[in-house]
């Protein structure tokens, strides 16, 4: 059997080499960079009376990536609109809103929240009225219900409003998303929609109640 001479197995070094980089730079442009990895998103809950008026408020706001009309707090599984609405379920109307928190802040959302709603009533929201549209802010880390607490505090301290903050922060539990017909519903009925939201009063009776810091 001849022995390989000497430059042979240089050249043959030198293939198994080139090999070895092409993989391994192959490898590494599959591994996700800083730049091209998914970015890290968080969520909320709120529920602020009608879900439809929630979802089309949080989706303003700039960080903001998808909001969700659903129902959650109580212990029903998979709940309908007809059973939260017209049963005692438990559930409140919610949205889950799913922002980057590069972009904007959990307190953020919170404070937006308030300026949203009237937290001085215990019966519902404005012209609709159950317990399924009472305010709540559904935590799922002691951070967020430090953060919840705090801003009712503050609101409470700065005299903005008459009337005591009766919103619930409530520790988060299962999260049913409402039927396909419920989601989007301001862009889908555009109209219908915009009709609901002025005869409810919702506009005209947040700005009545936190005036000048009403937030648009």
């Amino acid at each position: 059997m001849r022995t390989p001479s000497a430059p042979t197995l240089t050249i043959a070094a030198g293939l198994a080499a080139m090999a070895l980089a092409f993989f391994s730079n192959a490898g590494a442009q599959d591994q996700p960079t800083p730049e091209t990895a998914p970015k890290r998103l968080s969520s909320a809950v709120f529920a602020g009376g009608c879900f439809w008026c929630v979802e089309s408020d949080f989706d303003k706001v700039e960080g903001v990536v998808d909001t969700v009309s659903g129902y959650t707090g109580g212990e029903l599984a998979n709940p309908t609109y007809k059973q939260v609405s017209h049963e005692h379920t438990g559930h409140y109307e919610a949205v889950k809103v799913t922002y980057d928190p590069d972009l904007v802040s959990y307190d953020t959302l919170v404070d937006y929240f308030f300026r949203h709603v009237d937290p001085t009533d215990p019966y519902g929201q404005f012209c609709d009225k159950g317990d399924s549209y009472r305010t709540a802010i559904f935590v799922g880390n002691e951070d967020e219900r430090a953060v919840a607490e705090a801003e009712i505090a503050e609101i409470e301290e700065s005299g903005v409003l008459k009337d005591p903050v009766v919103t619930r922060v409530v520790q988060a539990s299962t999260f049913w998303p409402a039927e396909d017909y419920h989601q989007n519903y301001y862009k889908k009925n555009p109209l219908k929609y915009r009709y609901y939201r002025t005869s409810c009063g919702r506009d005209k009776r947040v700005q009545t109640l936190w005036g000048d810091a009403a937030d648009h």
